[in-house]
């Protein structure tokens, strides 16, 4: 389990950076792959960073259940992308099934070590 969460997260980690630096300069790179700089764009930007923060965080407080929230979320945002983007042959569509592929595989060994345990609430709830 701990390889598989190392791994997606550091997919994670290794794929953002580039892009939100990217997005930050405004590169045309970003263009030609997002379209125009647009303040959709600029909230994508935001989401990207949070989950790049989450990673890294993560890295060093590898919580499996806040770890298993996180792909479990880019998981279903990445595999609806084709369906919302109208393409499966789009650049950053094909990145995402593929990324997803790889949080899928670390959720299942998430769940193989750590089972329903994951999904019991706090006794605050």
């Amino acid at each position: 389990m701990q390889t598989w969460i190392y791994v997606s997260l550091a997919a994670n980690i290794v794929v953002l950076v580039p892009i939100v630096v990217l997005m930050a300069i405004q590169s045309s790179l970003i263009d030609e792959a997002w379209g125009p700089s647009t303040a959709a764009r600029g909230i994508l930007m935001s989401i990207y960073m949070a989950i790049l923060i989450a990673s890294a965080v993560l890295v060093f407080l590898p919580v499996p259940a806040f770890i298993a929230a996180l792909l479990a979320v880019q998981v279903v945002y990445k595999v609806t992308t084709p369906f919302t983007v109208g393409s499966f042959i789009n650049p950053v569509v094909v990145s995402n099934l593929l990324i997803s592929g790889l949080h899928i595989a670390t959720l299942a060994a998430i769940y193989s070590e750590v089972g329903t345990r994951l999904f019991q609430t706090s006794p605050l709830m």
